[in-house]
């Protein structure tokens, strides 16, 4: 199961970088319109860590439109309670509206690892979460902020404690 998973990721990443190669056949300059970006996050306190890295890049059509990949890596933990482990990717489109307004959606695909320590036992969890996020943003140069809501959300399932996220996107 967990390698049909990781095929379908792998093949949907080939597709898109075949359809952005495909789009470029008209001799355009291919390096020009790719923007890099990301995300990291650190957290820790009182037996707590949590750490989180999302590089991606996107290919920008045209001053409105724009498709890319994501990859997301994450790991949490409460000092002999609990661990989880969160691997995945993202397929991004972003059209922008007006310069100042952009609108998203991204799929996500993580894989998730969990691990607890409860009433003297040991439990563990593996398993795919999809996320379908819709989003809304103001955005200005390079810079993006806004909200996105996940359209698939499972309160059991998610990572997440909320369907609603705001974001900060920075590509260059």
């Amino acid at each position: 199961m967990k390698k049909m998973k990781f095929r379908h990721i792998r093949n949907f990443l080939i597709a898109t970088i075949f359809l952005i190669s495909f789009y470029n056949v008209s001799g355009q300059d291919f390096n020009s319109h790719v923007r890099y970006g990301g995300g990291i996050g650190l957290s820790f306190g009182n037996g707590t860590f949590s750490g989180s890295l999302s590089p991606s890049a996107i290919y920008q059509f045209d001053k409105s439109f724009a498709l890319g990949v994501g990859l997301n890596v994450g790991y949490n933990s409460w000092k002999n309670h609990y661990s989880s482990t969160v691997l995945g990717g993202s397929l991004i489109g972003l059209y922008n509206v007006i310069p100042e307004i952009q609108l998203s959606a991204e799929l996500e695909e993580l894989h998730v690892s969990r691990k607890y320590e409860y009433d003297g036992g040991n439990f563990r969890e593996d398993f795919w979460y999809p996320a379908l996020y819709l989003g809304a943003g103001f955005r200005t140069g390079n810079f993006t902020m806004g909200i996105r809501y996940d359209v698939l959300y499972d309160r059991d399932k998610s990572i997440y404690a909320e369907p609603y996220a705001p974001f900060v996107r920075i590509y260059f």
